[in-house]
């Protein structure tokens, strides 16, 4: 069942015609990665505050302007992306999801001082420094949005080979620092809407065929009764908000802008629902002074490694 909320009445989205030498699904990919660092930018400016503080502050925050508890620059993004650039250059490192392959790269990611880093990321990656296990051990109290704000570079590499390659690539990338069941069966279900869109699959048959079972699994996820705000970094706060929004809206503006305006983790409910909606609506539909205010590195970044993992899936045959 769609959620229906209030809507933020935007203009319709500037159209773009494909880049030619890309195929459609390359540029819907492209356009997730972009997407996800895009939400991430946008969001960071008022993470942590409230609905109401961002109101009083900005009316309605809708610009990459930078700022925030972080203070950054405008387009900087955070650990959302940086750490999903990681698990992404791991994966073309090894030809493949690889755990010690993963576990190394995020390590290599905090040496360098990151903007950003969760608590349960730093905690496990510490003890895999100690061990050089990459499996964290199960933990209740690991069901945080750290694993499921890096999973679409594992969508991308598993692009259309078996489900069960998605889900045991998902879960390799996610128990190096988030080994919960809450944790795997959001990045599962992240990963299959986000090679869903990439299909072209339409948002019914995506809602109905990935929330279904997955509120039915976990009934906790169930996101379409009470409207989200400020959603914390618990993973089941975090889906619910970008659910909510990703299904009210009609183009990747409003889903954007209403999910941030919501405040709390806003950088990570930015740069999931980003990833979503970057899928869906593909680079025509991202607005041009979103794609001008990210930072021009990480945009790029992120196109090279989106067609990368594309070509790597082998899903263009």
């Amino acid at each position: 069942m769609f959620w229906t909320g209030e809507l933020i009445a935007r203009s319709a989205p500037v159209r773009r015609r494909a880049t030619p030498e890309r195929s459609p699904l390359v540029e819907r990919a492209v356009a997730a990665y972009v997407g996800l660092a895009i939400g991430d930018a946008l969001g960071a400016t008022v993470e942590f505050m409230t609905p109401k503080e961002i109101r009083a502050q900005y009316g309605v925050h809708e610009d990459i302007v930078g700022g925030g508890w972080l203070r950054l620059k405008a387009g900087q993004v955070t650990d959302d992306t940086t750490m999903a650039l990681a698990l992404g250059e791991s994966i073309l490192g090894a030809g493949r999801v690889d755990a010690l392959a993963a576990a190394d790269a995020f390590d290599a990611w905090m040496r360098a001082k990151p903007v950003d880093i969760g608590n349960t990321v730093r905690r496990n990656l510490v003890t895999f420094r100690k061990t050089g296990d990459p499996r964290a051990p199960a933990s209740e109290h690991d069901a945080g949005n750290g694993a499921a704000m890096r999973i679409l570079p594992v969508a991308l590499a598993c692009c259309g080979q078996p489900p069960a390659a998605t889900i045991f690539a998902c879960r390799a990338q996610a128990h190096v620092t988030h080994h919960n069941p809450l944790s795997d069966a959001a990045c599962e279900t992240l990963a299959f809407m986000v090679q869903d869109f990439l299909a072209g699959r339409s948002p019914l048959d995506v809602e109905r065929e990935r929330l279904g079972p997955l509120v039915a699994e976990h009934p906790v996820f169930a996101w379409d009764r009470k409207h989200s705000e400020n959603p914390s970094g618990y993973v089941v706060d975090t889906l619910q908000a970008v659910f909510q929004s990703l299904f009210a809206t009609e183009c990747f503006e409003d889903c954007l802008i209403d999910v941030v305006n919501r405040g709390g983790d806003a950088d990570t409910t930015g740069a999931i629902a980003g990833m979503l909606a970057g899928a869906r609506y593909g680079l025509a539909g991202i607005p041009r002074r979103w794609l001008r205010g990210v930072d021009e590195l990480t945009r790029v970044r992120c196109e090279k490694q989106a067609e990368a993992l594309i070509r790597l899936s082998g899903a263009e045959g």
